[in-house]
């Protein structure tokens, strides 16, 4: 584990030793921690610390999608790399087709496998533009719009060439099918709470114990308004405290930053 992290395990165990001497969390069962220090590390991670992975995915060429990771939360990029070194992002089109179709068997009847009262069902890309029969028009296999074909006049520019849609019902990423690759690459931000070893950043340490503090007590009827209202505005003042550390912009980083921008041509 990286030093400028800290695994919640030693956090939570830090916790459980002070609570001894506190009349208001003492007697808390040690599952109730460590599930509000997940909870905190989830919701810290959104915003805060978020944890970015980068993977490379099989394609399924059946249906031309690959099946998104298990602390998949949201995506940074999606695309592919190069031999160049390069990374080549897809362009996202929520227009792509992702329709499916009920399983029938012989005689046309929907077939349920699981016995749940849910009919099974499959992909069913059959509604994607048809290029019709004549092989002239394959070449413009970018430019068909709404099944007609040779619709060229007036559909612009800047079409990347691979296009995906995420399809959160099925858990995948869905492919243009005209641009097929084995693999493909995917950025994304991970819920750090599901990994096998959750840590923290050691600057949101001292935030993430506020936030366990903070929601052992809130709800109990046992301690005092104005003690629920301190544990609050501690955690946002630790949370506050990380997000300066976290976010700290140098000297060196604001030069480069002008100088990176500084152009000589004319400007609008």
């Amino acid at each position: 584990m990286a030093r400028n992290v800290v695994s919640i395990k030693d956090v939570v165990n830090d916790f459980i030793l002070g609570m001894a001497g506190d009349d208001y969390v003492s007697g808390t069962p040690d599952y109730v921690v460590h599930n509000l220090a997940l909870r905190g590390v989830r919701e810290m991670g959104f915003d805060l610390m978020k944890k970015l992975k980068s993977i490379n995915l099989d394609v399924n060429k059946d249906n031309a999608t690959v099946e998104l990771p298990d602390d998949f939360v949201d995506f940074v990029r999606i695309g592919y790399g190069g031999s160049d070194g390069l990374f080549y992002s897809f362009k996202e089109n929520k227009n792509l087709n992702t329709s499916m179709k009920y399983v029938v068997d012989s005689n046309g009847n929907p077939i349920d496998s699981n016995n749940d009262g849910v009919n099974d069902r499959e992909d069913d890309k059959t509604g994607i533009a048809n290029l019709g029969s004549n092989a002239e028009n394959y070449p413009y296999v970018q430019y068909v719009y709404e099944n007609t074909d040779g619709r060229q006049y007036g559909y612009g520019g800047a079409r990347a060439e691979a296009q995906f849609r995420l399809n959160y019902e099925q858990n995948r990423i869905e492919i243009s099918t005209d641009y097929m690759l084995d693999t493909v690459t995917i950025e994304y931000i991970a819920d750090e709470a599901r990994s096998q070893n959750p840590s923290v950043h050691i600057y949101c340490e001292e935030a993430l114990r506020q936030y366990v503090y903070y929601r052992l007590v809130e709800r109990k009827s046992d301690v005092p308004y104005n003690e629920k209202a301190r544990a609050r505005q501690e955690y946002f003042n630790e949370l506050r405290r990380a997000n300066a550390r976290m976010n700290s912009f140098s000297k060196d980083e604001a030069l480069f930053t002008i100088r990176k921008n500084f152009r000589q041509s004319p400007k609008f």
